[in-house]
Formats: structure tokens, sequence, C-alpha cells
């Protein structure tokens, strides 16, 4: 039978059609995708093609000036942005309906030279790399005072929305805190309230114990299917230590955060033939911490399925996979995802 699960956390439910429920492997894709050459001279992220997006803001090279070739990641503003900085930040308020300039950042994270690399393929030290940059960026970002929030994200396929092959992820600054964001967190409080403890860490703790949905662990780490999954073979990375930043996160050590980036989306890789994704990170806001209530984490939702017309006006997804057996399936492939790419 069908059932209504909600998520302990946002409190969002999902309806977990189990009639129509399909096995994990057959949500996995029968076709490869097309073969993707290592240089694509048309493409502006490929190197030598350095002029064909706006100057670098930061970068890790091994030789050669700015915008040149030698980098092995490069971070430029979007030249399509959707909020820029030099808009001025003026809020309108004309009657009941609020309009702020288009004010903001727009970044990318140009993560390898190489056209035809994938976080799931490109060495952990690369990615350790890449965990860098977001870093920097998002710690000089937060230092503008008129950003009120800062989102890293990735789009893996056109299903997730990439336009572009070249591997890249983007961030987006913004002058104010998104709904979506504030409403997590707010839960997030809600729960401290009642039981004085955070939502997250009691997650951790009850699926360790139960163990039935955890795929990856480690010491610094958990990955687990979560309980109201929205998408067949969705994942989450919940950091052991309790920290509502994730810039607060690394204060040991970035080599784990891509460990577990990259072992994440090379499961996916493996287990479900390299799907379309979308990755995000949510984190507090810049000048509130939520220290005590809220806990930073990473989500991966594979685009397996398309979102209809209940889930787009309600809020609620129908998935016909089971979190519990998806996790089943995938730790089949758990031995595979530390052998060398």
């Amino acid at each position: 039978m069908s059932e209504l699960r909600q998520d302990p956390a946002t409190k969002r439910w999902v309806i977990i059609a189990s009639e129509r429920a399909r096995r994990p492997h057959q949500f996995v894709a029968t076709a490869n995708r097309a073969p993707v050459p290592e240089y694509d001279p048309s493409c502006p992220f490929c190197p030598g093609n350095e002029g064909k997006t706006p100057p670098e803001v930061y970068a890790v090279r091994s030789d050669g000036s700015a915008d040149s070739p030698g980098w092995s990641v490069r971070v430029v503003p979007n030249r399509f942005a959707a909020l820029s900085p030099d808009t001025p930040l003026e809020i309108r308020r004309p009657d009941i309906c609020t309009s702020i300039g288009g004010y903001g950042a727009h970044e990318v994270i140009i993560e390898a030279p190489q056209h035809n690399l994938t976080l799931a393929t490109m060495p952990r030290a690369h990615v350790e790399q890449v965990v860098a940059a977001t870093l920097h960026r998002l710690t000089t970002l937060g230092r503008n005072r008129s950003f009120a929030y800062v989102a890293k994200f990735r789009n893996h396929g056109a299903a997730a929305g990439t336009s572009l092959v070249h591997p890249h992820s983007q961030i987006i600054a913004t002058p104010i805190v998104p709904a979506e964001v504030r409403n997590e967190i707010e839960e997030a409080r809600r729960f401290y309230d009642d039981r004085v403890h955070c939502v997250y860490c009691t997650i951790i703790a009850e699926e360790m114990e139960e163990g039935r949905r955890v795929v990856l662990e480690a010491p610094e780490y958990i990955v687990i299917t979560p309980f109201a999954s929205r998408f067949p073979f969705e994942l989450m990375i919940i950091p052991r230590e309790h920290a509502s930043s994730f810039l607060m996160g690394h204060h040991q050590s970035t080599s784990w955060i891509a460990e577990a980036l990259h072992r994440t989306v090379r499961l996916l890789y493996l287990a479900a033939n390299n799907p379309d994704y979308n990755l995000v990170i949510h984190t507090t806001p810049l000048r509130d911490t939520c220290e005590d209530y809220y806990h930073w984490h990473v989500e991966v939702l594979p685009r397996l399925t398309t979102p209809a017309g209940f889930e787009l006006g309600t809020g609620m997804y129908i998935t016909t996979a089971v979190p519990e057996e998806t996790a089943e399936y995938l730790r089949d492939f758990v031995p595979k995802v530390d052998e060398d790419p």
C-alpha cells in the first residue's frame, strides 16, 4: 500500500506510491551519454578560451598569468548573470508588491581544464581543489554586508538545467534570504525548542542505529537516502560534527568534504549510470548563525523523474522509489566507489 511520509527536518510530506513502485535498477538509464572530447575549441571554459569569459576572480594555477592557460580550477563571474554587483540595491514598495533591483553576485567555478571530466571521474585530490575554491569564494562574498545569503549548487546534465558540458558549478549571492531557506531553518528552530537538540544530529543518531538508509559512512560524515525522499536515488550528506554553516565545517581539513562529495556523486555515477542531478549545499544565512539548532548538509537530487502538476501545485512529491530499497541497492556499489576513477 502507498504511504505518506513526513521529513523530520523540514516537515515536508511525500507519497511513497508503493503500489506503483519500481525496483531501483528500473530507474537506471539504459542509454549511455554521447562521448565527450577532452577539449572542445568552441567551449568558453576550455583552456585557451579564457578571453571568452569575464576576468577570473580566483584560480588555482601551476603557471601562467591571470586569464591564461595553466590553471586547474578557475572562478569567473557568470557572463549571463542572474544578479550583478553593479546593479544598484534599490528597494521599491509602491504598494503591497515589493521589488529590489537585481543586485547580487553570480559566479561560475570551472572545476577542471578537461572538458570531459565530471565530479565523479576527476581524482579526489582535484575535488579538494574545487572545495577550496568554493570556500574561498563563499568567504570572500560573505564579507559584503549587502549580501544576506550565498548559495552554492551544481547542475549536472540537461535535465538538471545545465547548458554546458564542461565541469562547473555556480555560486549566487542574494541581498535577501530565500523563503525556502528561512522555512527550513525555522523548522529546525522549532524542533530545538521542543527537544533542546539539533534535528540533524538526531537524524544521524537514529539513521545509524537503524542502518537501513545509510549508504556511506566515515568518521566525519554519513550519507543516507532520506526517509522522505522526493526523488529516486536522492542522497543527503550530513557531517557528524555539529556546525550550522558550511564555512564552519572545514576548520580542521577540507579533505573530508572533498571525500564525501566525491564518494557520493561517484556512487550515483556507478549505480545509476551517470544520471543528471542537482547538488545543493544547505547552509545558514551570512549573519544569522543559527548555531545551536541548524546543521549544514548537502542534498544530491537525481533527475530521474519529472515533477508534474500535483508536485508543483502542492509541494508534496509522489515517488515510486522506496528509500530503503534504494539504499540496499546502492550499498552493493560501495566497494567500487573508492577505486581510482
